[in-house]
């Protein structure tokens, strides 16, 4: 409790690390507390949705919240002024609304503060500018929950009776399935096209000797095309009975720009091709890196500015930063002046783009004080930020066309001229860059040094990886930012997607469950309407539009479409997964089943045999007791552990994965347990070995 006559201010933000944070900023006349993310929400037993009183959400206090709640609630009782710090988006307004709630606050207090970084003078200046809670913010929020919810639990139930228990469905889920489905569709209905491409190596007659490659591009003036081996015999016998001659050579300056800053989902993206991250992993970092770390010099700092945004837009501040550090350097000529748009005009700007918070913290300059994977995204975001406030790069591009006859062929090349930008951010070099072709003039001619003609054939389109679902989902406008990961992971988690080789290939229940949901929920799966009914829902926050219009409409559609499906719809039969499994009863193989609590092994024998085990997956490491495998398991409260197979005989276990390296000081296996200073550690708690 606050001592008589000293002033003492409450402020309320989500996570206990950005609590942390955010207290030494503020110092010793704020508290700063974390709610852990919401408090209240619709109930999980229930539909929680009162339809018949215009869609009112029955919302309850989160079960497992009630000490966080009480804490709040006392120091509320003891503060003389309470900001709600929660995200700077639509989630965390929430938040910060239902929390205003159970402490009974006036709503229309200035009571909110937002912050696009964890600066002390970012935090600071937040505090000087509160304002009420946004409920246009809060309704956009409330429409997305409502809906999904009506989905959810509308259509999952029917799924259940008619396909398998622990299925779903989802007003972005299920859209993003399609399209995944679509695109296996088009690989599986492919047919591979034959052409021929067809190259010459050729060499100046004097001087520089250097050969270059020329690719056939015409016949006649017209583009043209080889399509089987006749038809490239026949080109080659015509390019023997003639010479080849320079028609055409062109010198130019070619610039390259730099991309613009990181959105939520280009950050995504880039990380997936540089850094090998799955979407998960990117966010799990990139939050650490925004809620703070502990940098040598610095104390605890956010080191990039808020990780949810669709927006490329920089403060005058943050462009006036990278320009100082860029003239400090490199170079004034270096400097950029560009200026980039959002790809939605009435995307909601409140988000800078994704940058770093001080661009003086050089990643190399904080590498001792971050993780591998912090360091990795830490250098990609500081990389592209600063890239995108300098000059584009400049190539001297050459092209010549060569004519055998009549085909013409074409050479490209080019050298770097000016770095720019790629100084501090790479992109995908270009095959015919920095490689030049010899100083060619219309009119010499060249000496033949080979003569190639390679068949090939046209390729399927590529399975979406997680980085190009994302992108496919931005481009047409399904979901959102904050959306993105929590889709891949409910689709891998329902076995609607499997991943292979870092791809999504769409499993037999996905397709399933897809051609269900094309049928008789149709506008769920449609990209256009998801896109469209997306772009409502943003209505509700840019333009104050009702939201419960929005969801009755939908509603009207919904209610009739389950009582058809319901009525129409037969029973699914699934079949089962045969695996290697082998039953100890019969000796029968063991299939895959599906029950109320997740999946496990069957007999294949069954309704004869009735034999069942869980499903367990071995880490290739012997127990050091009994010599079984050690393998993964689930405890009650679904925290992954791992344990002797010989269990109940054996009850060796361990909560950090073991690795088949024993401990040189004690003989214990070694876990892993990813640190800033080491990678595995004694499973011996006594013994304190790291390496």
């Amino acid at each position: 409790m606050a001592k008589t006559g000293e002033s003492k201010a409450l402020v309320i933000v989500e996570s206990p690390s950005k609590a942390k944070t955010i207290g030494k900023f503020l110092g010793k006349k704020y508290k700063v507390v974390a709610s852990v993310g919401h408090v209240r929400d619709l109930p999980k037993s229930k539909l929680g949705i009162e339809i018949d009183k215009n869609f009112e959400p029955a919302y309850i206090n989160i079960r497992g919240k009630g000490d966080v709640i009480k804490e709040l609630k006392k120091e509320a009782k003891t503060s003389n002024r309470i900001y709600l710090a929660t995200d700077p988006d639509r989630e965390g307004e929430a938040i910060s609304w239902h929390i205003a709630y159970i402490l009974g606050l006036d709503e229309s207090a200035d009571s909110r503060i937002v912050f696009n970084e964890i600066t002390k003078d970012a935090i600071k200046n937040a505090v000087t500018n509160p304002r009420p809670i946004d409920r246009n913010l809060v309704d956009a929020q409330q429409a997305r929950r409502v809906l999904d919810r009506l989905v959810g639990y509308k259509i999952s139930p029917l799924l259940w009776r008619k396909v398998r228990r622990g299925l779903s469905a989802g007003r972005v889920q299920s859209a993003a399935l399609k399209i995944i489905c679509d695109r296996e569709k088009e690989i599986t209905s492919f047919v591979p096209e034959e052409f021929w491409n067809i190259s010459v190596l050729l060499k100046k007659k004097e001087g520089d000797r250097r050969a270059f490659t020329a690719k056939l591009i015409e016949k006649d003036g017209k583009k043209l095309t080889v399509r089987d081996k006749q038809s490239a015999d026949v080109v080659l016998n015509d390019l023997a009975s003639a010479a080849y001659v320079v028609s055409k050579a062109e010198k130019r300056e070619r610039v390259r720009r730099p991309f613009p800053p990181f959105t939520t989902s280009s950050l995504q993206q880039d990380a997936s091709v540089k850094l090998g991250f799955f979407t998960k992993r990117t966010m799990f970092v990139a939050q650490q890196l925004y809620e703070g770390v502990d940098v040598r010099g610095h104390g605890t700092i956010g080191l990039i500015s808020y990780i949810r945004t669709d927006s490329v837009r920089i403060s005058a501040e943050a462009d006036a930063m990278a320009k100082n550090y860029i003239r400090a350097h490199f170079s004034e000529k270096h400097l950029g002046n560009n200026h980039y748009a959002n790809r939605k005009k009435d995307v909601q700007d409140a988000h800078e783009a994704i940058r770093p918070s001080d661009v003086n913290l050089h990643p190399d300059d904080i590498k001792d004080s971050l993780s591998s994977d912090q360091y990795k995204l830490y250098k990609l975001i500081w990389s592209r930020f600063l890239a995108s406030r300098m000059a584009p790069a400049v190539f001297d591009a050459v092209s010549a066309d060569i004519v055998n006859g009549a085909y013409t062929f074409r050479a490209t090349g080019s050298k770097l001229k000016f770095n720019g930008f790629l100084s501090v951010y790479q992109t995908a070099i270009e095959e015919n860059e920095d490689k030049m072709l010899p100083e060619l003039v219309k009119g010499e001619g060249l000496d033949l040094d080979k003569l190639d003609a390679e068949q090939s054939f046209t390729q399927p389109p590529a399975r979406f990886t997680e980085a190009s679902l994302v992108k496919e989902l931005e481009e047409k406008d399904i979901g959102r930012p904050s959306t993105y990961v929590p889709i891949i992971a409910t689709l891998v988690e329902r076995k609607y997607v499997s991943r292979l080789k870092k791809t999504l290939q769409p499993t037999d229940l996905g397709f399933v469950v897809t051609e269900l949901m094309e049928k008789y929920f149709n506008e769920i799966v449609d990209t256009g309407f998801t896109a469209a009914l997306e772009d409502r829902l943003d209505d509700i926050e840019t333009q104050g539009v009702d939201w419960r219009e929005i969801v009755g409409k939908f509603y009207d559609v919904l209610k009739e479409e389950i009582k058809v499906a319901d009525r129409e719809i037969e029973k699914v039969e699934l079949q089962d997964e045969v695996t290697d499994e082998i039953c100890d009863v019969c000796g029968k193989p063991m299939v895959i089943k599906h029950g109320r609590f997740g999946a496990f092994l069957a007999c294949s024998g069954y309704p004869e045999c009735k034999s069942t085990k869980p499903i367990v997956t071995k880490i290739n490491v012997k127990c050091p007791l009994c010599g079984k495998d050690i393998v993964a398991r689930k405890s009650r409260k679904g925290r992954v552990f791992y344990g002797c197979s010989g269990y109940p005989n054996c009850t060796q276990s361990y909560w950090n994965k073991p690795v088949d390296k024993k401990c040189p000081k004690c003989g214990s296996l070694l876990t892993e347990k990813k640190t800033k200073t080491s990678a595995l550690q004694c499973s011996n708690s006594e013994c304190g070995y790291r390496e």
